[in-house]
Parts: structure tokens; C-alpha cells; sequence
């Protein structure tokens, strides 16, 4: 490969294409990625029967469409991408890689798109979805959503590799993603939207990996979001992908645990 592509984006095609074979042939990993982001906001959408929504302002719609969109995040590309790195380290990919014309961010970066461009298929499947299910209005500050779902692609892109150097096995790739996974489906609100939280709880919720995201997707289709009021969860989601470049960057292994 590295006789004859010697460009960057030959480079990152050929390994993009590569892991998306390798990815076509991991069933788990396809169902978890493919499957349970379409099932979860149907629980999502009959939990929100319980809530006082009127009172936040809120709907079913602009409660569950935001919520779909953060489950494909987190396991179309999250917890898919935990076990991609780590089966990769494992198997010596990573290893044999770098010992070509590849650079590291080049590998790292074409091991995560075929997930990565699952994820934004996926998201912008289920946000029709909703919004023809739900009868949820067309997004009334657009751009704020294609930011939120940009950010939250290369956050937990990153996230994963981090994920994956705590990750001895595939096996135990299942484990490891659960307290990301389940931190951000019970706090970034997916699964109980902030606004119907106590506020001290709200306030630190707000500061999780992926309520930025979540709060940008609602945003977006509301419009209610002011310039300040976007500021916050913009500058928090920068926060964390800055962190996550540098945690890469410290603590990302490329060999197999021994």
C-alpha cells in the first residue's frame, strides 16, 4: 500500500476501506451500532409520559429526536470504536501500520470513519424519523444542530480511544464502555431531559462529555437557545474534545496489553 498511495487521502481511503470490511464482518459490533440506537428512543418516547414536559417547555418530540441522535453516538461510534482500536491493537494492526507511510493521526483517523460516518448516517435517519413520527417541526436554528452532531462525532471518536487504552481485550471492551454509556444516557439528557432536573443536579449534568451535544441538537430544532445561551455548551464540548486530543495523545497505546 504505502508503493502506491502516497497521498493523505489515499491513504486514509485505503484504510477507511479496509475497516469497513473488517467492521462488515463483526456482528455484535453491527447489531449494538445498527440495531439498539433504533430501539431505545421508542423507551425514551413512552418514558416521556411520566414527564412534565409542558412546564419545561418541552414536547415528546423535541425530548426524544435529541436522545436518538445521542444513542447513535454512543453506540454507533463510541462503543463501537472501543472494540475496533482494541481489536486492532491486539491483533498488531496498529504496530504494522505505523511502520509504513501512515502517520499516527492518519490511523487513528481511518479506523474511525467507516464507524464515524455510521453514526451521522444514522443520526440523520433517525432526526427524519422523528420528525415525521413525532410531528416534530423542521429545526429552527439548523446550524446549531449540525455542530452539536459534528462535535459529538469527533468527541466520541475520541473518547473511544481513550476507552480503548484501559481495554486489556475485545471481550472486555463490553465493560469498560458501560460507565461512559451509562453516565451520558441517564445525565447528558437523553434519557431525562435537564430541564425537569433540580437545578444543582442540572448544573452538573451540564458539564458531562455529551450534554453539550444534546443541548445543541434540541436547541437547534427549537430555536430557543440564545447566543449566550450557546456559548456555554459550545465552549464545554471544545473543552472536552481539547482533553480528549491530549488523553490520545498520553495514554493511547499502540501494542497489545501485556
Amino acid at each position: 500500500m504505502s508503493g502506491t498511495i502516497t497521498t493523505p487521502a489515499g491513504r486514509l481511503t485505503a484504510l477507511a476501506r479496509a475497516e469497513a470490511t473488517l467492521l462488515g464482518r463483526s456482528r455484535g459490533t453491527l447489531v449494538a451500532a445498527l440495531f439498539v440506537p433504533l430501539v431505545l428512543p421508542f423507551s425514551v418516547w413512552s418514558a416521556t409520559k411520566d414527564m412534565d414536559l409542558e412546564k419545561s417547555g418541552l414536547t415528546p418530540g423535541t425530548v426524544v429526536l435529541p436522545a436518538a441522535i445521542g444513542f447513535s453516538l454512543i453506540f454507533a461510534v463510541y462503543g463501537a470504536l472501543v472494540g475496533v482500536f482494541t481489536a486492532r491493537r491486539e491483533e498488531l494492526v496498529l504496530k504494522r501500520l505505523r511502520t509504513g507511510e501512515l502517520r499516527d493521526n492518519e490511523i487513528l483517523a481511518g479506523s474511525a470513519l467507516p464507524a464515524v460516518v455510521t453514526g451521522l448516517a444514522q443520526s440523520v435517519l433517525l432526526a427524519v424519523g422523528c420528525t415525521v413520527l413525532l410531528d416534530v417541526p423542521a429545526p429552527r436554528a439548523p446550524h446549531l444542530a449540525v455542530l452539536a452532531l459534528l462535535l459529538g462525532l469527533v468527541l466520541c471518536a475520541l473518547l473511544a480511544a481513550v476507552t480503548s487504552a484501559f481495554t486489556r481485550t475485545t471481550e472486555s471492551a463490553q465493560v469498560t464502555t458501560l460507565p461512559m454509556m451509562f453516565v451520558s444516557m441517564l445525565g447528558s439528557g437523553m434519557a431525562v431531559p435537564l430541564e425537569i432536573l433540580p437545578d444543582r443536579m442540572a448544573s452538573v449534568c451540564e458539564l458531562l462529555p455529551l450534554t453539550p451535544v444534546i443541548t445543541l441538537v434540541r436547541g437547534g430544532w427549537t430555536g430557543e437557545l440564545s447566543a449566550y445561551e450557546t456559548l456555554g455548551p459550545v465552549l464545554t464540548a471544545l473543552a472536552w474534545t481539547v482533553l480528549g486530543v491530549f488523553a490520545v495523545r498520553r495514554w493511547f497505546r499502540w501494542e497489545p496489553r501485556r
